[in-house]
C-alpha cells in the first residue's frame, strides 16, 4: 500500500462503557435489561435487588444463584450488594451474528422461600468492527476496446456490526479512467460497481492501481480499503452471467461431510480463455467460514464440516463466477439447515429443598425442575412424568420450568427417602427421552412420643436382696431421628410407706434398667407400683409412661414364733391332765405363728423330747397334744415334752417350746409344786398379809359385785364371757405379722371352751375341748367329781359351766389369801 501512496485508515475502536437503565417487568416479575456489547468485566448491569423488590439485607442467606442456558456465564451476582456484574466477554457479532435481536436470558433463584425470575439481557451493537473486504487485493482485467460507461462489479465489504454501524457507503481513489457508483440490493446490501469514463489505451497504460473504501455509519466512523488492480486487455466483450441471482437450497443437519449442498452455474457468451468461468466465495458468513467449499472448475457446493441446526439454522453465502479476462458476477446462496431429532430433552434441577420437613402440608413447592431440548418445533416440545409413586407432582411453570410440589402427607418414619425418577420425552419422530433420578429426603420432626413396647411391666425379687439388684428393664422406642428419637427414662415422683419412691428404686435414664436401691422387707410391704416416663429429646419434647408392677417374694427369713404355752416370769404354764384321761383326749395346744407367707408359714409340729414317748402325740399341722392312750395309775404324775415347730421353707427354720403336763384332778395334789409355792409364798407372806387385811374387805365388795355381774350376764347371754376362741393376747404376736388363709395354725377349725385361765399357781385345771370335736368335756376338778357328760349346747350345761366359773373365781380368790 505504501508503494502507492495510499495509507490505510485504522478506525480506532471506542469502548462505551454505558448501561441502559430500561427495565421492563413482565407478568412473572422478570427483569430485562439492555447492555452495550463488549463490556468490561465488573461493569454493574444494574441492582436486582432494587428491582425485583428484594430486601438487599436477607439476599445472602437466600442463596441467590445465576443460571444460565449456555456454558459461558456472562454475568455474576454480587450476594452482598445485589448488583449484577458483566463476567465475560459479550461480542454481539459472535452471538447473533447478523440478527437484529440479541438477547442472553438467564434465571435467578432465591431460597427460603423459593423464587424464580428470569432475567433478559438485550445486547446493543456498538461500533466495534470495520468494514472488510474478502481479498486484500481485486484483480480485475479491461479489454481496452470496452466502451465508455461499461460496469464492473467489485466484491462488497462486509460489517460485523449492524444497522448504521455497518457498511453504508464506498469511495473511490481519484483516477481518470474509472468512478464508483454504489447500490443498495436487499440481497447483497451496499456494494459498489466501477464505471469506465474514459477510454482505455493499453499502449499507453497496461496497469492502473486504483483504491476501494468502505465506510460504516458508526460514531467514530470506521473504515476498510481493497487494492483494485486494473489490467488493461485486447477486447473481452461479455461477463458471465449467473443462471439465477439467489439460490435458496434446504440441508440436514448432521448430514455427512461431501454432502452436495447447490451447483451454481454461470455462463459467459465469449469464447476461448475469455469464455472460461471459474468460482470462488467472494463472502461466507462467519458461521460458514469452515463449513463449506466450492469446485472453482464446476461451481458444486459441498460440506466440509460439521453442520449443526442448533449452532446455526442458516448460513448466507456469496459466489462469484469470474472470466479469462476478469471480468465477474456474483450470486448469493442461502442455505436453511433443516432440524432433525438428534437431542435428547436434558432434565436440569434447578433447586430443590432437601430434606423436606415431614410435616410438610401438601402442596408446597419444593424444587424446580428445568427441561431443554435444542431441537425445533415438534422436536422441541417435550413432555414430562415423573413415577408413580412418589409424594410429589410436575406442574409447569414458566417456559419449560416445572415445580416439584408435595401430593400427600409425608412421614419419615413410614419412608425417610425416596428415589424419584423424572422423565423427558420430545414429540420428534422416533421421539428420544432422558430420565433423571434424584433422592428427596425427608427432615425429622418430633412428632412421636417414645412408645413402651408393653403396656404393663412385671418384676418380682426375693426380699431382703442387695442393694442394686436388677429388677426389670423397660425399652420405649421412638421412630424419630437423631435427638429427636433419644430416649431417657426417668420415675415418676411418688411416696411408698411415707418415703420417696426414689429412695427404693431407681432407674438408669440410658438404659431402662430399674434396679432396687434398698433391700426389701416382705414383712413390710408385698408389693409396690412405680410409673416410669420415657421422654425424648426433641424440641419441645414428647414423653409417655408405663407401670411397673413390683412383687416383694417372701424368703424364709422369719422362725416360728410360738404364742402358746407361753413363759410368764421365771414361771412356766403347767397344763392338768385328768387321771380318768382316754386315749385321743385333747390334752393342750401348741400354738404358733409365722410371719412368713406360703409354704415358708406352712408350720408342722413334732415332739423332739417326752418323759413318756408312747403317752402324749400332736397333730402335725394342728398343734393340738393329745392322749395316744388311756392314762393308767403307772403314768409318771409329772410329764415334761418339749415341742418343735418347724416352717416348710427352704432352709427351714425351727423354734421349741417346753410343756409341762401334771396328771392329777388337782393342782395342790404335787407336793413339789406346793412346797415350792410355800416356799415363794414365805419370801412374800409379810406383804401378803398386809395387803390382804388391807384389802379383804375391798376384795369381798368386788366379788359380791363381780357375781351379781356374771348372773345378770349369764341370763342375756350364758356364754359371754370365757366361752369362744382362745384369745391370744397381742403382746404375743410378731411384729408386721399378717396371716394368710390357711397358711398359718391361728385359723384353726377348733374353738376352746376356757372357764379359768390355767396360769393360776393354785387354780383348778380346766380340760378344753374343741366344739365340733365328739369328745365331751371332762371338766374334772379337785372339788367336784366329774358332772355327767351332757350335750354341751343345753341351756342348763351352760349354766352349769357358769356357776363351776364362779366357784372356780372364789376358789382363786381365796387361794390368795391363803399363806
Amino acid at each position: 500500500m505504501t508503494q502507492f501512496g495510499f495509507v490505510r485508515v485504522r478506525s480506532i475502536r471506542a469502548v462505551f462503557v454505558f448501561v441502559f437503565s430500561i427495565i421492563h417487568h413482565v407478568c412473572e416479575g422478570d427483569v430485562r435489561y439492555s447492555v452495550p456489547e463488549e463490556m468490561q468485566r465488573g461493569s454493574v448491569v444494574g441492582k436486582l435487588t432494587q428491582d425485583l423488590g428484594i430486601d438487599a439485607k436477607s439476599l445472602s442467606a437466600r442463596r441467590p444463584r445465576l443460571d444460565f442456558e449456555g456454558s459461558k456465564h456472562y454475568c455474576d451476582l454480587n450476594s452482598q450488594t445485589g448488583e449484577l456484574t458483566v463476567n465475560e466477554r459479550m461480542d454481539r457479532g459472535v452471538m447473533c451474528g447478523q440478527r437484529l435481536s440479541c438477547a442472553v436470558h438467564f434465571d435467578l433463584f432465591l431460597e427460603n422461600p423459593l423464587e424464580f425470575h428470569r432475567i433478559t439481557m438485550d445486547i446493543q451493537d456498538i461500533n466495534d468492527n470495520s468494514p472488510t473486504f474478502r481479498n486484500n487485493v481485486i484483480n480485475l482485467e479491461v479489454r481496452e476496446s470496452v466502451v465508455k460507461g461499461a460496469r464492473f462489479s467489485i466484491d462488497e465489504a462486509h460489517d460485523a456490526d449492524i444497522g448504521v454501524n455497518s457498511v453504508q457507503g464506498y469511495t473511490l481513489s481519484n483516477n481518470e479512467h474509472f468512478s464508483l457508483t454504489v447500490h443498495n440490493s436487499p440481497d447483497r446490501g451496499k456494494y459498489g460497481e466501477i464505471v469506465l469514463e474514459n477510454e482505455l489505451d493499453r499502449e499507453k497504460q497496461d496497469h492502473l492501481p486504483l483504491v476501494l473504501s468502505a465506510h460504516d455509519g458508526g460514531s467514530p466512523q470506521r473504515s476498510g480499503s481493497v487494492i483494485i488492480h486494473v489490467k488493461v486487455l485486447d477486447a473481452n466483450d461479455n461477463i458471465p452471467v449467473f443462471t439465477q441471482p439467489v439460490y435458496e437450497v434446504s440441508l440436514d443437519e448432521n448430514c455427512p461431510l461431501d454432502t452436495s449442498v447447490v451447483k451454481v452455474s454461470a455462463s459467459d457468451a465469449d469464447e476461448g480463455a475469455n469464455g472460461d468461468v471459474t468460482y470462488e466465495f467472494s463472502y461466507l458468513s462467519i458461521n460458514a467460514e469452515n463449513l463449506f467449499r466450492i469446485d472453482p472448475k464446476t461451481g458444486l457446493i459441498t460440506v466440509k464440516g460439521s453442520i449443526d441446526f442448533e449452532e446455526s439454522s442458516s448460513f448466507e453465502l456469496r459466489v462469484k463466477a469470474k472470466d479469462g479476462a476478469g471480468q465477474s458476477a456474483s450470486c448469493k446462496v442461502v442455505i436453511e439447515v433443516e432440524d432433525l431429532n438428534d437431542n435428547v430433552p436434558l432434565i436440569v434441577i434447578k433447586s430443590l429443598l432437601s430434606p423436606v420437613p415431614e410435616n410438610l402440608p401438601p402442596g408446597q413447592e419444593i424444587g424446580i425442575i428445568y427441561v431443554q431440548d435444542k431441537d425445533s418445533k415438534a422436536n422441541g416440545n417435550i413432555q414430562c412424568s415423573i413415577n408413580q409413586h412418589a409424594p410429589v407432582q410436575l406442574v409447569p411453570s414458566v417456559k419449560n420450568h416445572f415445580s416439584v410440589v408435595t401430593t400427600n402427607d409425608l412421614d419419615r418414619e413410614a419412608q425417610s427417602e425416596y428415589n424419584i425418577t423424572i422423565t423427558a420425552t420430545d414429540n420428534g419422530s422416533p421421539p428420544l427421552h432422558s430420565s433423571k433420578t434424584f433422592s428427596l429426603s425427608l427432615g425429622d420432626v418430633n412428632d412421636n412420643p417414645p412408645t413402651f413396647e408393653k403396656q404393663y411391666y412385671h418384676a418380682s425379687i426375693l426380699e431382703n436382696n442387695k442393694p442394686g439388684s436388677s429388677l426389670c428393664s423397660v425399652l420405649a422406642k421412638d421412630p424419630d431421628w437423631r435427638q429427636n428419637g433419644t430416649v431417657f427414662y426417668s420415675l415418676v415422683p411418688g411416696e411408698v410407706n411415707g418415703h420417696p419412691v426414689s429412695s427404693y428404686i431407681s432407674i438408669n435414664g440410658d438404659t431402662g434398667v430399674v434396679h432396687a436401691a434398698r433391700p426389701f422387707d416382705y414383712e413390710q410391704f408385698k408389693s409396690l407400683k412405680v410409673t416410669v416416663i420415657a421422654r425424648d429429646n426433641g424440641s419441645p419434647p414428647l414423653s409417655s409412661n408405663v407401670t411397673v408392677n413390683i412383687i416383694i417374694m417372701d424368703d424364709n427369713d422369719n422362725s416360728p414364733q410360738i404364742l402358746y404355752p407361753t413363759l410368764e416370769g421365771n414361771s412356766f404354764m403347767t397344763e392338768l391332765v385328768p387321771k380318768a384321761a382316754q386315749a385321743g383326749s385333747l390334752v393342750s395346744k401348741v400354738i404358733a405363728v409365722d410371719a412368713d407367707s406360703g409354704q415358708n408359714a406352712w408350720l408342722s409340729y413334732s415332739i423332739v423330747k417326752s418323759t413318756d414317748p408312747g403317752l402324749f402325740v400332736i397333730g402335725e399341722h394342728s398343734g393340738e397334744i393329745r392322749t395316744q392312750r388311756d392314762v393308767s395309775v403307772t403314768d409318771g404324775m409329772k410329764q415334761n415334752l418339749v415341742v418343735s415347730v418347724r416352717d416348710n421353707g427352704q432352709s427351714s427354720l425351727s423354734a421349741t417350746c417346753a410343756m409341762y403336763l401334771l396328771i392329777s384332778d388337782n393342782l395342790a395334789d404335787d407336793p413339789e409344786f406346793k412346797d415350792n409355792n410355800l416356799e415363794r409364798s414365805d419370801a412374800k407372806l409379810t406383804s401378803y398379809l398386809i395387803i390382804a387385811l388391807a384389802s379383804v374387805s375391798t376384795f369381798f365388795l368386788t366379788f359380791i359385785i363381780i357375781a351379781l355381774s356374771l348372773r345378770f350376764c349369764n341370763r342375756r347371754n350364758p356364754r359371754l364371757l370365757f366361752d369362744g376362741p382362745i384369745a391370744v393376747p397381742s403382746a404375743y404376736l410378731p411384729p408386721n405379722y399378717a396371716d394368710m388363709d390357711g397358711t398359718g395354725t391361728l385359723r384353726s377349725c377348733y374353738n376352746y371352751d376356757a372357764y379359768l385361765t390355767t396360769g393360776s399357781r393354785t387354780s383348778d385345771f380346766k380340760f378344753v375341748t374343741p366344739y365340733n370335736e365328739g369328745t365331751l368335756p371332762a371338766d374334772l376338778t379337785s372339788n367336784e367329781s366329774p358332772p355327767a357328760f351332757t350335750d354341751r349346747s343345753t341351756p342348763d350345761n351352760e349354766t352349769e359351766a357358769s356357776s363351776l366359773v364362779r366357784k372356780n373365781i372364789l376358789y382363786s380368790v381365796v387361794d390368795l389369801l391363803m399363806p
